[in-house]
């Protein structure tokens, strides 16, 4: 949402108040750990090589799959990267959902003040990853993450200030003359030789795959199995009440937040324990609480209220804003939710993956015909869809929302199901929908 030139960038740490210095320089990810990406990075590394110059700050280099890990290893693109200061991760999603041990991140929490101070915490980072929403990528909200081009980041690392533009200014080589780096950086987009494979760790799908036993301890907390999301009982979704209506930006971030909680991505009942607690309460302005409507408390953790709900024999419903569900297609996203008791997500609008996510799921994604309808959703609302039966492609869904005070509005809400995807909702997620063909 806020896209900058390098030169506006130098100006903005001085406007914005920006910390100048960089605390880490990450390549990589899905998005930005191609063959020639990684290779765009390790020519501005050579050059710094050849000036006896390494990284400034933490480096760390993130290869997109084992193909390019080998490949890039062969081609000597990587221990370019390692000489030049840089630590190669594993082939995964890696900083850019917080998995790294960032050691420097408790000092720089306690500087100047207490672990909650959030000035004292405040830090740089850039990162060509593709996402950076506040706490995604080291759980610190105050940690500001700058993206930009693999070859950009590699530069700002040797310099190790945000107040460098690599564009005009210059380094200082090991003798301390300066130089500058040449644009642009030059890398091919495939390899000559071709890329590796290695199939080491590649097992074979079993010949009788009913024969395969799955066992798990069930007191693990990281690992559980999951079972089959109930079908819909062909029923009108009647008076669920309004979980949360969310203010603004509602990332996947937001819903379900990643970090810390990584460790429980094979646990569906202990993750969702993390579900909307970074939303933002269109009633309060507070994060990850909200009105239980069975007892009348306020201020309660969200993912309480939904399992209260769900005990309840509840189903419930959420209200986004724009864009809801915008950022990663993390699926756990539309699982946790849905797994502990969405009936349907109404918004203003909708991240096209998330959509999709949550018709897999089985929740009905809503869009408020009239956006400003929006508006008419208040705090202890119950909300029904009727006449569900008539589910079909192009035609609207009904809501009535009954308000606290006896009165109620009629809502036009619309979809977009295919025929397929509406077969997805009757069986209760697309996963259900591919053993019922398996099996027909």
């Amino acid at each position: 949402d806020l896209t900058r030139t390098i030169s506006e960038l130098v100006q903005a740490v001085q406007t914005e108040g920006y910390p100048d210095k960089i605390s880490a320089a990450l390549v990589g990810s899905c998005t930005n750990s191609s063959y020639e990406d990684i290779g765009r990075a390790t020519s501005v590394a050579q050059e710094a090589l050849d000036h006896g110059l390494k990284t400034a700050t933490t480096f760390m280099i993130t290869p997109g799959s084992e193909q390019v890990r080998l490949t890039t290893e062969r081609d000597g693109y990587l221990g370019t990267l390692q000489e030049v200061g840089g630590k190669i991760l594993a082939n995964a999603c890696g900083p850019c959902i917080g998995q790294w041990q960032r050691d420097d991140l408790v000092q720089i929490q306690a500087a100047g003040g207490t672990a909650g101070d959030t000035q004292a915490a405040r830090n740089s980072i850039i990162t060509s990853f593709n996402r950076n929403f506040p706490r995604r990528n080291d759980g610190n909200a105050s940690t500001l993450n700058f993206i930009a081009s693999p070859e950009i980041v590699m530069a700002y690392g040797l310099a190790g200030r945000l107040s460098f533009n690599p564009l005009t200014d210059e380094l200082r080589d090991s003798d301390g003359n300066p130089f500058k780096l040449t644009p642009p950086p030059k890398a091919p987009e495939l390899p000559a030789n071709g890329f590796l494979r290695d199939l080491t760790d590649f097992v074979m799908p079993a010949e009788d795959p009913a024969s395969v036993q799955i066992r798990v301890s069930p007191t693990s907390e990281r690992l559980q199995i999951l079972e089959p999301f109930a079908p819909w009982d062909g029923a009108d979704l009647l008076d669920m009440p309004l979980l949360l209506k969310a203010r603004g930006k509602c990332t996947t971030d937001h819903i379900s937040p990643a970090g810390p909680w990584l460790r429980f991505r094979g646990h569906i009942d202990n993750i969702s324990n993390n579900m909307f607690i970074g939303a933002i309460n269109a009633y309060t302005g507070e994060a990850g609480k909200a009105k239980n409507q069975l007892t009348g408390k306020d201020n309660m953790s969200i993912p309480q209220i939904a399992r209260a709900y769900k005990a309840a024999g509840l189903q419930w419903v959420v209200v986004g804003d724009e864009n809801y569900g915008e950022g990663s297609s993390r699926e756990h996203a539309a699982m946790s939710p849905r797994f502990l008791g969405a009936g349907a997500i109404i918004a203003r609008s909708f991240a096209r993956i998330h959509e999709s996510n949550l018709k897999k799921q089985g929740v009905l994604p809503l869009t408020f015909a009239n956006p400003a309808d929006y508006d008419l959703i208040q705090e202890d609302d119950r909300v029904s869809l009727v006449e569900l039966k008539d589910l079909a492609p192009g035609e609207g869904v009904m809501c009535r929302v009954r308000h606290a005070d006896g009165s109620s509005d009629v809502i036009e809400l619309r979809h977009t199901f295919n025929e397929e995807q509406i077969a997805w909702f009757q069986a209760g997620s697309a996963l259900n929908r591919m053993g019922q063909k398996a099996t027909s």
